[in-house]
């Protein structure tokens, strides 16, 4: 038979797949390539200069992370063969991988305190995370993946997060536009509901600090992390400052007290336990209902010492974390954001165990009177409540906006329209127990955005126009500067004081009803309790079907 005939090259075809390499029928020469693959990714090599300095710098491996986080042995990887690797030739069809240089970003699922998550985590040991050093699909197919399975997506962020560097171009041999197929999977989640949640373990570069910035909640570690948007040297070489390191440029410090982070930790472990307890306060996605646990604390738990929190005296203050903690059900209380935006306070509690978002001012910061970062602290809050479902109890002591040249420079008014743009656009349940003071817009703002209202009143209560410090000088300027012409102004002053106080007694306002009701301090956790087990039991089933129908679309972004 010719040897260039098709019948030639066909025998010649089979008797390849019947030559005398005997490939194992089982392909077990596939999974001992990839059992060695696996080897090599999850064993360290300490002698490669990234792992050193990892190490050195007080930062786990990336695979240590992911013991600490998730519950034991629950991690299931996702592209655990994706990376570089030398093969070696070994046979006509057949060859040997000899050295590997895994993806610098590590993905699966595991889970949480029983929860079931995606995770990514960065290895800053190869490459710093850069994108040369990764497979690029991986991130984009992940944000996909939580989309798809309406799952909390948990990112650990050491390095550029797949960010490119100049060394790109010498391997490609062209330089590329930039572009960020990702984020529109990322504001899909937000919107959607799905929890986000990021830590700074290591220097959040770039791309890598816009993705531990974009979540739902975020976490920095005090010892090992620092996020902006270029390095050091980058800012040197741009004339932009000298003698800095990460942590004077962009450490916890800065970022923690700016609004960037939300919440500083002392280090890894810490970081890790405020994403396991903010996850639990939260749904999988938004068309489900925040998980609600057993409560050994009493739902008609009395606290007599609320009676006297609020001082007579108008002009003292006290601490309105007393109150937070006293009414939520006991160690639930978590603060998001304690070290920015202080004049507020907003967090997550639980009431009869059942998650709810708490909004506080805070009088022991500038009397209480709110910024432009404490209206965006607020409105982050409420746009995180609205698209998980949660609802909000609000214990409201607002004299009003902040005054004076640093409030007009920080656009006081900008940031307080947004929130109250943020009040009257969302849609979640809210409770008002007004402990002291309702002034001016702010005032306004916080109490009058649900119709009808959900409200009670302490005996403490103060609300109006202005208050009474500045307000009667404002209204009475003429007739208090008739009195001083003659000496008697400060007499004059008080005889005012005096009425106006007389005439602002809260009970006054409960005759006209002004107020709804006014009512006794110590049973307030039980008045908020009842209200939220109506809210989960009647109108969170509706709100769900309202969301799933499209009826209510939820923006955080």
């Amino acid at each position: 038979m010719p040897e260039n005939t098709k019948a030639a090259q066909r025998i010649r075809q089979v008797s390849t797949h019947l030559s005398p390499q005997k490939l194992p029928v089982d392909y077990s020469d596939v999974f001992d390539d990839m059992k060695l693959l696996r080897s090599m990714a999850s064993t360290p090599d300490t002698s490669r200069r990234g792992y050193i300095r990892q190490k050195e710098a007080g930062k786990l491996w990336v695979r240590e992370r992911l013991e600490q986080l998730l519950d034991q042995g629950s991690f299931t990887e996702i592209g655990s063969l994706s990376g570089t690797v030398t093969w070696e030739k070994t046979g006509p069809t057949t060859d040997k991988p000899v050295s590997f240089i895994p993806s610098n970003n590590i993905q699966g699922m595991g889970r949480l305190k029983g929860r079931k998550v995606l995770l990514t985590a960065d290895d800053f040991t190869i490459r710093g995370g850069h994108l040369d050093g990764s497979t690029a699909g991986k991130t984009i197919y992940l944000e996909k993946l939580a989309l798809a399975l309406k799952l909390p997506m948990i990112k650990l962020v050491d390095g550029s997060s797949g960010g490119g560097s100049v060394t790109i171009i010498g391997t490609q041999g062209w330089s590329y536009l930039p572009s960020l197929p990702a984020f529109r999977h990322i504001v899909d989640q937000l919107n959607q509901g799905i929890p986000n949640l990021g830590a700074v373990v290591g220097p959040a570069i770039g791309l890598g600090a816009a993705r531990v910035v974009s979540c739902h909640f975020s976490v920095m570690a005090a010892d090992i992390g620092s996020l902006f948007n270029a390095g050091p040297e980058v800012v040197k070489g741009a004339a932009l400052g000298n003698d800095l390191n990460p942590q004077t440029l962009g450490g916890p410090a800065i970022h923690c007290t700016n609004g960037t982070i939300d919440n500083m930790a002392r280090d890894e472990a810490e970081c890790y336990e405020q994403l396991r307890t903010m996850l639990s306060y939260l749904p999988n996605c938004g068309v489900e209902a925040p998980p609600v646990i057993p409560s050994t604390d009493p739902e008609n738990r009395t606290d007599e010492s609320l009676r006297r929190v609020i001082p007579r005296r108008p002009t003292r203050m006290y601490n309105p974390r007393t109150i937070i903690s006293s009414v939520v059900d006991r160690e639930s209380w978590f603060e998001i954001g304690p070290l920015w935006g202080r004049t507020a306070i907003s967090g997550v509690a639980r009431l009869g165990g059942r998650p709810v978002g708490i909004i506080s001012l805070n009088c022991e910061v500038n009397g209480g009177t709110l910024d432009a970062a404490g209206s965006q602290k607020l409105t982050r809050l409420l746009k995180l409540c609205d698209v998980m479902n949660l609802p909000v109890l609000q214990f409201i002591d607002v004299p009003g906006y902040a005054i004076g040249p640093a409030a007009e420079k920080a656009a006081t008014m900008r940031w307080g329209v947004e929130l109250a743009k943020t009040y009257f656009d969302t849609t979640t349940p809210l409770f008002n127990v007004i402990t002291r003071r309702v002034y001016g817009v702010a005032g306004g703002v916080m109490i009058s955005s649900r119709d009808p209202v959900m409200q009670v009143a302490w005996p403490s209560g103060q609300w109006g126009s202005l208050p009474l410090e500045g307000g009667i000088e404002v209204a009475h300027r003429h007739e208090l500067g008739e009195a001083a012409k003659v000496g008697k102004k400060a007499e004059r002053y008080k005889e005012l004081d005096d009425e106006y106080r007389r005439l602002m007694n809260p009970v006054r306002t409960a005759n006209a009803f002004g107020i709804e009701e006014i009512v006794d301090p110590k049973d307030t956790r039980s008045i908020c309790c009842a209200w939220v087990k109506h809210v989960y039991k009647t109108l969170l089933p509706q709100r769900l079907l309202d969301r799933a129908a499209g009826k209510i679309v939820p923006k955080f972004c």
